[in-house]
């Protein structure tokens, strides 16, 4: 079995990670994608703006539907910091035999070298590294490249819009959307 692991704060979600995801399951012929919604991230500064619970929430209402595609808590579950070869040795043992590949965005990429023991997140999982055209991933991080398209879209911005009184329709699922007005997540505090 082929296991493709997408980790990210997903906070909230939006139709870039959808799109990247949807061209990795597609260029990696994988069996499943199971998206993990990242705890406590140890390099994250200022934390997150909404708690794990709804983050992955958010990412379970916009993948519901897509055959292939599922969400696992393992790090929101988790006491402590989240570090990913934590995570991959879990899901080693739980998938015992399958063949896992760690997708990172290239902002993760440049902070790869930083991880605790990036060494053995390589022995774990082949990483592939999504970029954009004209970008190059950090030297020795990606096994594999998957080229996606240039959206500018990311979680700062949508949660900035949100604060602002602005709409993010298009820029995130509409269930999400929803999801945040209803919870008011991402306001004033």
């Amino acid at each position: 079995m082929r296991i493709a692991v997408l980790g990210g704060s997903f906070d909230p979600i939006h139709h870039g990670h959808l799109i990247a995801a949807v061209a990795a399951r597609e260029a990696l012929a994988v069996d499943r994608l199971v998206w993990v919604p990242a705890g406590t991230q140890p390099l994250k500064v200022g934390g997150h703006g909404a708690p794990g619970t709804d983050r992955a929430h958010m990412v379970e209402l916009s993948v519901a539907e897509m055959v292939g595609f599922e969400v696992d808590r393992i790090e929101i579950d988790r006491v402590g910091p989240s570090y990913t070869v934590d995570t991959l040795t879990e899901l080693a043992a739980r998938f015992t035999g399958a063949e896992l590949t760690l997708l990172l965005g290239a902002d993760a990429a440049g902070l790869f070298w930083k991880w605790r023991d990036p060494a053995g997140v390589k022995a774990l999982a082949t990483v592939v590294v999504f970029a954009r055209a004209g970008e190059t991933p950090p030297a020795g991080v990606a096994d594999r490249v998957i080229e996606i398209p240039r959206l500018d879209i990311s979680s700062t911005a949508v949660r900035d819009r949100v604060r602002n009184g602005q709409s993010i329709r298009y820029l995130v699922p509409d269930p999400v959307m929803a999801y945040i007005a209803e919870h008011g997540l991402y306001q004033e505090k």
